[in-house]
């Protein structure tokens, strides 16, 4: 337990942070599932629109420390080759 008064303060940032980047990811989630939906769905359309709103989002991400650029970048790389693989 933090015993010193600057001890205590980080404790509470640190709380605080874990909250915002736990809602970030959970945020960043949801839209790649929604990516995911629509491409187990089979409607490209949708895909594609999934995709448009869910690569905003790992970027933003990746920008704020919650994701590693690279892992931002991969994610974004996948799913675009996935979407893209369906007309073929």
């Amino acid at each position: 337990m933090a015993n010193t008064p600057s001890a205590k303060k980080a404790a509470r940032k640190i709380a605080r942070r874990t909250a915002v980047n736990k809602a970030r990811k959970s945020r960043v989630r949801t839209f790649v599932r929604k990516v995911e939906e629509a491409i187990a769905s089979g409607d490209q359309t949708k895909a594609r629109e999934a995709l448009r709103a869910a690569e905003p989002e790992l970027i933003r991400a990746a920008q704020k420390g919650v994701l590693h650029a690279n892992t931002a970048s991969r994610k974004v790389s996948r799913l675009a080759a996935r979407v893209k693989s369906m007309q073929a």
